[in-house]
Formats: C-alpha cells, sequence, structure tokens
C-alpha cells in the first residue's frame, strides 16, 4: 500500500470540528498512517484489521471514529437500561486503563454526552458494576472481568454495535480462547469488528477471518521506517547481570525497562542489582493491582529509573519517551520480541531495544530473527569479551571474519 499522508489532515479523514480541536490541544499535528488509513473506514463502518508498528498511534485509529459516531447519534445522557454501545477488549489491566484514559481525553469537549468505563480484574468488582449503573457508550475490558459483570447482570452485551480488540493477536491466542468466544456468543450477529495490533502472526490472522465481513486489511509494519534502534550483546554464560550493570551505570539512561520470563525472575535479578548498587523495582502478575499502578505511575513520571518486568507490561503500554528497552530474558514467543522493544522508540521518538544472549539463547534468537524478518549482528562490550569456546560457533558477526594468521585467539569485534 502506497503511503499518500503527508499532507492528509484530520479534517480530510471526515472528523468533526470538535474532535479535531481537542486533537490540536493535545499536539496531535497530522495523522499517522494507520490513522489515515483507517479513519475513513471505520466512519463508514467497515470491519478492520490494522497492523502498524508500536507507537504508532492505533488506539486513536479506532477510538476518534468510534467517539464520533457516539456524538452524531444524538444519544441522551440518561441511558436507560444496563447495555453498552462500543465494546474493547485488552489483554492486560493497564492496557483497560491506558486505553480508557485516551478515549476520555480525546472525549474532553464531548464528556457531558459520552460514557467511557474501564472494566478488569484484580480490584473490587463493586465500583465498577456502580460505574455502569444505566449503560455506558464504551467498555474498555479485559475478557474474564466482563464475563464477571455480565454473570452478574450489570451489563448486557447485546446492543454492542461495535467490538475492537486491542493487541488482536494476543487476544485470539489460545489463552483467551474460552473467554473470547463466549463474549462472542453474547454479541449481535450484525456489528462492526476492528482488529488491531502491532503483529499478526499468520495462524492469527486464519483465526481472524472468521469474525470479519468482506474487512478492510491495513498492514503497515515497516522496519526500516521505525524510530527503534536494536542491538544485541553476546555475553558469557552467568556474566548478564554484571553486563546489565555496567550498561547501566555506563550510559545513565534516565529510565531502563528490562524484560525477564518468570515473577520469580524479577525479584531475584532486583536482589543481584542492589548488590551491585542499582536500586530496581519489580513488575508482574504477583502484585497487587494497587501495587502495579503505583509501580507503573511512578516509572511513567521517572521517580522508579530501573524496572524489570515480566511480559504483562510488553503489551500496549505508553511510557513516554522511554530510552531503552532491555531483554535480559529472551521472549518464549517471536512476536512478543516486537511488542517488548517496541516500549521505546514511540510516536516517533528515537528509542532503543537491546537484547543480551549467551550460548543458551543463540539458536532461540535466530528464530526471532527469522520470524520478524531482520538479522542484527552480534557485538561484544569491552572487558566482558565472550570466551573463545562459546564465540566461534554462537556468536559470528554477519559477515565471518578470518582468525588473524598465528595469533591462535579470535579477533575481537568491534564495538559500537
Amino acid at each position: 500500500m502506497t503511503d499518500n499522508t503527508q499532507q492528509v489532515t484530520f479534517i480530510d479523514l471526515g472528523l468533526i470540528p470538535t474532535i479535531v480541536e481537542r486533537l490540536e490541544s493535545l499536539e496531535y499535528s497530522q495523522p499517522t498512517p494507520i490513522q489515515s488509513h483507517t479513519i475513513p473506514y471505520v466512519l463508514e463502518g467497515r470491519d478492520i484489521v490494522g497492523g502498524a508498528n508500536t507507537g504508532s498511534g492505533k488506539t486513536a485509529a479506532f477510538a476518534l471514529p468510534i467517539l464520533q459516531k457516539i456524538y452524531q447519534q444524538d444519544i441522551t445522557p440518561n441511558r436507560r437500561g444496563n447495555f453498552v454501545s462500543h465494546l474493547i477488549l485488552v489483554p492486560t489491566r493497564e492496557l483497560a486503563s491506558q486505553v480508557a484514559y485516551n478515549i476520555k481525553s480525546y472525549s474532553y469537549h464531548l464528556r457531558d454526552k459520552i460514557k467511557t468505563v474501564a472494566v478488569f480484574g484484580g480490584v473490587s468488582v463493586n465500583p465498577q458494576m456502580q460505574a455502569l449503573r444505566g449503560g455506558s457508550d464504551v467498555i474498555v475490558a479485559t475478557p474474564g472481568r466482563l464475563l464477571d459483570l455480565v454473570s452478574g447482570n450489570a451489563i448486557r452485551l447485546d446492543q454492542v454495535k461495535t467490538l475492537v480488540l486491542d493487541e488482536a493477536d494476543r487476544m485470539l491466542s489460545l489463552g483467551f480462547t474460552d473467554e473470547l468466544n463466549k463474549i462472542l456468543a453474547l454479541l449481535p450477529e450484525k456489528k462492526q469488528t476492528l482488529l488491531f495490533s502491532a503483529t499478526f502472526p499468520e495462524k492469527v490472522t486464519s483465526l481472524a477471518k472468521d469474525l470479519l465481513h468482506d474487512p478492510v486489511e491495513v498492514q503497515l509494519q515497516n522496519a526500516e521506517a521505525s524510530t527503534l534502534v536494536q542491538r544485541v550483546f553476546s555475553v558469557n554464560k552467568g556474566q548478564k547481570t554484571a553486563v546489565l550493570a555496567h550498561l547501566i551505570k555506563q550510559h545513565q539512561w534516565r529510565q531502563t525497562l528490562i524484560f525477564v520470563n518468570a515473577k520469580n525472575a524479577c525479584n531475584h535479578l532486583a536482589q543481584k542489582l542492589s548488590k551491585r548498587g542499582i536500586t530496581a523495582e519489580v513488575f508482574h502478575g504477583d502484585k497487587g493491582q494497587g501495587a502495579r499502578t503505583r509501580v507503573l505511575e511512578g516509572f511513567k513520571s521517572g521517580e522508579i529509573q530501573v524496572l524489570i518486568a515480566t511480559d504483562i507490561a510488553a503489551r500496549g503500554l505508553d511510557i513516554e519517551k522511554l530510552p531503552v528497552v532491555i531483554n535480559f530474558d529472551l521472549p518464549r514467543s517471536p512476536a512478543d520480541y516486537m511488542h517488548r522493544i517496541g516500549r521505546s522508540g514511540r510516536a516517533g521518538e528515537v528509542g532503543l531495544g537491546l537484547s543480551l544472549i549467551d550460548y543458551d539463547d543463540y539458536h532461540h534468537f535466530k528464530v526471532i530473527e527469522k520470524k520478524n524478518k531482520f538479522r542484527l549482528e552480534r557485538e561484544q562490550i569491552e572487558g566482558f569479551e565472550v570466551e573463545d569456546d562459546q564465540s566461534e560457533a554462537y556468536f559470528a558477526p554477519m559477515k565471518p571474519r578470518a582468525k588473524p594468521a598465528g595469533t591462535g585467539k579470535k579477533k575481537k569485534k568491534r564495538n559500537q
């Protein structure tokens, strides 16, 4: 698809002046490519499969036209019944809060007209039930809590006009299959369905077709256009913590987000960094929702400089101008690699995604490269060079270099 969006304005896309004025106050100067390519179709009522890099403005791409439809339908604030008109499903609590916050911000000048409620687990259900009294125009929900509210007669789904799956590849994955099928069975057959994600694996694309009617497919993922720089450092087995501490101290990053694969690994790594003089907070599923919210807000505000997290922080979270993301552990899913590093380099900001790989990680990183269609040179860090018995077979650069004659040692790679 050709991108001719340089001179396009939000007015050109069919958005009303009331919404455009709000976008101007939020300093949204020009639509992003995903917004330009999808907003007119959403306004027309078409089903959408929208793929674009992380940080490319996908939330506004579906939220703005939904808000305009609600506004133009002239629904009175005094609603009757416990219905919802537009349902947005997301995989995590934090993303539910963030998407709802953004929608409320976009609809600031329409707030007397539009009601948006976020519902998710980990907190008491009673305040959410009270918030849903009289129905809601927009609900942003995690599937489990939504089903709880339906079973408690707090909300009905039989009048949903628009269904959005945000982070659609995750929502269509095996972990959400049962809950999603139950929700789909409660929705009317005639509705608009919008799928948005940074990645659409082939298997997910096949599943998505069963949900959609004559969809418009927009795929704008473009590694070359990304402002995110990717690098991978080879390290000796057992030296990842030392290398990580060295990088943090050397670069003095304003904020650093570090990904590991398990909850207990978060705490363990935080303890090891503490012994090296680096204070880090942790963010994982075993923390209560109040603690998770406080940690995330502290990190976003800059009060927390180093955050160690599992993949619950990999999806959709918008942390403004985050300078660097580090994969201490490689993600199990190649798609999750792109979502992780996509926390940096958002909205046109320059970002950095680093991965630390040792002997055991090498083959899995090659799979990640193959699935995501990129190739990175394996770099080494001065003072932490990989030992010869590990380096030759596992950390060769893109174009292997011959050993210097007579030295018996592998030539060190140039540091970058």
